[in-house]
Parts: structure tokens; C-alpha cells; sequence
């Protein structure tokens, strides 16, 4: 999946980090190997020598986030972190490829979040997690622009659903609150064109998607090259 990215054009890339039980960061979303891979078993009871043999779709293997970063040194990774156990192979992984400059932490807890940077030699990218969205989601009118920024102060960006159950996350209102105070607002996961069309046209940043063809058709439509487009993950 990230080499279909890359060959499309795209330098931005997403995943998901979890770690094994001997503390390796792997690009993985599900806690266990069951539902995507050939194999079955909780991936913090694993350690690497027996979740390597796994293969995804029975066809392909389980990266580290190491092999991601070396992979496409030219290219960004965005890496939701996923539990604390994979908080301190995580920091390992972005010390190690020196990869500061080109990564965004993010993780649904800022806990996590925060505690990944404490382990870093140098500054990266961050998006906030629930607290940090919930704060902003409630100080986003733009005539509140001094409590936004207290509530974006230590991230870059937020990375959201449209909405969460009832609420409406993104609308003009939040996108001008965030531009107001240099943010950035990435939206997940969107595959289909009119919403891909009709977010860019509000103004987000960034979309995150899982249909790279899709959207890179959205961005030809306009007048725009994918290898253009940082936002698009």
C-alpha cells in the first residue's frame, strides 16, 4: 500500500504503530493479527521473530516502522500511536532514522502523544488527540481566536472525522478558527470524490484517505498534481 502511494505521486504517507512483546514498532492497526493476516494471536503477546511470519492478506509481510522510514527517506509519515507499549519503540524507530523533520505523531491520547515527544533528541510534527480536540472543538468560533490557540498550543494540527456521532466537527467556523491560528485540520478517512471535493472546497489541509486512485483523481480534476499535494495522506 505505501508503494502504490508513492508511485501515484504521493509523499505523505499514514499508518498505525503497535509493538511487539520484545518492543519493536510495527506499521499495524488491529491489536491482533486475526482479521488482516494468516495468522491469529494478540500482537503485545508476539515478539517479532513469530509476527514477521505473518502476512497480510496471505500476501504481505507485516513492516517496522523502521522499513517504512529507510524505505522512502524522501517521503512523510504520519503514525498513529496506537498503545503505550508502542510509545518507546516508536521514539527508538524516529531516533534511529533521524526521520524528526518528516514524521507527525499523533494518537487518540495526548498522554501518548506527549510521551513519545519526552523521548525525542529533537522536535516533530504533532496532532492532538481527543482532549485537544474536544478543547478546540469548543472554542472554535473565530472571534474566540485567543482560547483556540491556548487549546492548539503544543500541536500542529488536529486530524478528525467530519463528525463524531451528532457533532460536527468540521464546518467553516472550525475551519477558519484553525487557519486563524496556523493550524492545520487533516479529515479521515474520506474515499468517495464529492466528499474529497466538498472538504477541499471548505478549506481543510489535509485528507486522509485509504483511496490514494480516488483522490488523486479529485486533485487532477483540480488542476492539481498529487505529487503537489502534502495534504494528502
Amino acid at each position: 500500500a505505501f508503494a502504490a502511494a508513492v508511485a501515484l505521486g504521493y509523499r505523505s504517507l499514514e499508518t498505525d504503530v503497535r509493538a511487539t512483546r520484545d518492543g519493536v514498532a510495527i506499521a499495524f492497526h488491529d491489536p491482533t493479527l486475526d482479521r488482516i493476516t494468516d495468522r491469529t494471536g494478540r500482537i503485545a503477546e508476539l515478539d517479532w521473530s513469530e509476527a514477521r511470519t505473518a502476512l497480510i492478506g496471505g500476501t504481505e509481510p507485516i513492516a517496522r516502522i523502521d522499513d517504512v522510514l529507510d524505505a522512502w527517506p524522501d517521503a512523510r509519515l504520519n503514525i498513529d500511536v496506537k498503545d503505550a507499549a508502542a510509545v518507546a519503540p516508536l521514539a527508538r524507530a524516529i531516533e534511529r532514522t533521524r526521520a524528526h523533520d518528516r514524521v507527525c505523531v499523533a494518537s487518540f491520547s495526548d498522554r501518548r502523544r506527549r510521551a513519545v515527544l519526552r523521548r525525542l533528541s529533537a522536535p516533530v510534527a504533532t496532532s492532538g488527540g481527543r482532549w485537544t480536540v474536544a478543547r478546540f472543538r469548543v472554542t472554535s468560533p473565530a472571534r474566540w481566536a485567543a482560547l483556540v490557540a491556548r487549546a492548539l498550543r503544543d500541536v500542529d494540527c488536529l486530524q478528525v472525522p467530519e463528525r463524531a456521532g451528532p457533532v460536527r466537527i468540521i464546518n467553516a467556523a472550525t475551519v477558519t478558527a484553525a487557519r486563524a491560528v496556523g493550524k492545520q485540520l487533516h479529515v479521515w478517512t474520506v474515499n468517495d470524490q464529492s466528499s474529497m471535493h466538498r472538504l477541499l472546497d471548505l478549506g481543510v489541509h489535509g485528507l486522509v484517505t485509504d483511496r490514494a486512485d480516488v483522490l488523486q483523481s479529485v486533485l487532477r480534476a483540480r488542476h492539481a498534481c498529487a505529487a503537489d499535494q502534502p495534504s494528502g495522506f
